[in-house]
């Protein structure tokens, strides 16, 4: 079977030895202990393990480690960069767009995704854009609202 012996997350080349068949989602919490990334369904269905991928969100529970070899891995814990929280972190926190946490960090990742393709988004289009992404505790409108806030403070950006 296939080895991945190193993945570009959050900015830094980490070294590992992986069944390139193996989920990246399991990666990224076994290996390199960024738990960030949940487990939600495990069918890629509810975006609680949503990571950024050469800056497209992607559904790391259903996505194979060896997918991804060589390309730019960010997730939520590397948002913030400096001390700073990421303006969508910042946002999610301002709005209390969060209630048990779980979804956040997937909501978040999908969140800034659409904000780099999309600067400025109409609520249409971030309710599209976080469309897959499910929140148990149905806090979506103050999910849209920190979305349009981190788009007024330029929440385009994210390292890759």
């Amino acid at each position: 079977m296939p080895r991945v012996k190193s993945l570009h997350v959050n900015g830094r080349a980490h070294r590992l030895d992986v069944d390139a068949g193996r989920s990246l989602l399991s990666v990224l919490r076994e290996e390199l202990e960024l738990t960030g990334a949940k487990y939600g369904c495990g069918e890629g269905q509810c975006g609680a393990c949503t990571v950024l991928v050469d800056g497209v969100a992607v559904r790391s529970c259903v996505t194979h480690a060896g997918a991804v070899a060589g390309k730019r891995i960010t997730t939520i814990e590397g948002l913030e960069q400096n001390g700073r929280l990421h303006p969508l972190q910042e946002a999610f926190l301002a709005t209390d767009a969060l209630q048990c946490g779980y979804c956040t960090p997937g909501m978040i990742m999908a969140g800034a995704a659409l904000l780099r393709k999309k600067p400025d988004p109409s609520e249409a289009e971030i309710v599209a854009g976080l469309n897959g992404n499910i929140c148990r505790c149905g806090t979506y409108p103050r999910i849209v609202q920190a979305v349009r806030l981190a788009a007024k403070a330029g929440g385009g950006r994210a390292r890759d």
